[in-house]
């Protein structure tokens, strides 16, 4: 991400951490530094039981390792600045520090809305078609369903930075978050932003409403097919294997749906309320996740008990 001469961009932005409780961040930290422990341990474990377990090579265990791979790309993207703030007061971020972050994070966020559409379309075909399963859901659709994802992510948010880069700043370059968000770097210019409103407006509107209606759309259908089912226990098995995927929408979703509105038409300045739920969008997929996946789904509990269970020593 080149940058061009601007005068009137700043070389440094200051992040300010979480307003009015700076002197409680060493706290805030604690529960910030759990959770990144838990995104970097279970997502790791997951894409490591998934590439060396041949029975999880199955489409719906590989989205589950791109929804993985996202996880730990956005935990690092963000958490360890937000420690140094809570720990160090480091709150100085060079402006191509601050761009290049202000990408990863709106770019993975929105790879991970589509590994969730996708996920929903994975558990569509598999309960509404499942004798077509293998050969709708076949691996070299998969990989274009990832390459999809992945352009779409890339596509709809590489112009957040140059859109923020071409604004002049001529007042303060504190950022009220503890990331580089990007209307809350464009808040801080002295330049016009209407395009930079309603682009980031479009782009979530596009995301959120389209996304969360395909997902809405999969899983009626899945309703009405599950109550036909003739068994209780068909129903049931039916039932579970959905069970994990609409935790995680929730986590993703439900956040990032309240930061947008709390943006949108909460007060002007920044609360402590506002910038902690801004985090909790960014902290709690990567950390619950694999919690909720390694918990509800048998094959990845069954693999994970394999693992840890101490291997049997040949006495000859």
């Amino acid at each position: 991400m080149i940058l061009s001469n601007n005068s009137h961009f700043p070389h440094t932005f200051f992040l300010a951490g979480i307003p009015g409780l700076t002197a409680a961040h060493i706290w805030i930290s604690l529960p910030f530094c759990f959770m990144f422990f838990l995104a970097m341990t279970g997502n790791c474990v997951l894409l490591f039981l998934i590439r060396t377990e041949r029975s999880l090579h199955q489409p719906m265990f590989f989205f589950l390792a791109m929804l993985s791979f996202v996880d730990l790309v956005l935990s690092l993207s963000t958490l360890p600045k937000m420690l140094a703030i809570f720990w160090f007061g480091a709150t100085a971020i060079s402006s191509h520090s601050c761009l290049s972050q202000m990408f990863f994070i709106h770019a993975f966020s929105a790879m991970e809305s589509g590994v969730l559409v996708a996920m929903a379309m994975d558990r569509f075909v598999a309960i509404c078609n499942p004798l077509h399963y293998a050969t709708i859901l076949t691996p070299f659709v998969v990989a274009k369903i990832g390459g999809l994802v992945v352009l779409r992510g890339v596509g709809l948010t590489i112009s957040f930075p140059t859109l923020a880069r071409r604004l002049p700043y001529c007042g303060s370059h504190t950022i009220a978050y503890t990331y580089c968000e990007h209307m809350a770097v464009v808040k801080l210019a002295c330049g016009a932003t209407t395009v930079d409103n309603l682009y980031a407006f479009a782009v979530a509107i596009f995301l959120g409403v389209g996304d969360v209606a395909f997902i809405a759309y999969s899983y009626g259908q899945i309703v009405r097919t599950v109550i036909n089912f003739p068994s209780p226990e068909a129903r049931a098995k039916a039932g579970s294997t959905c069970t994990a995927h609409v935790c995680v929408i929730l986590f993703f979703y439900g956040p990032g749906f309240l930061s947008v509105v709390m943006q949108r038409f909460g007060p002007p300045t920044a609360s402590a309320a506002k910038v902690i739920l801004a985090n909790l969008y960014l902290l709690f997929p990567p950390a619950l996740d694999p919690i909720v996946y390694g918990v509800k789904t048998k094959q990845i509990r069954d693999q994970l008990f394999k693992m840890l269970r101490p291997k049997q020593i040949d006495p000859t």
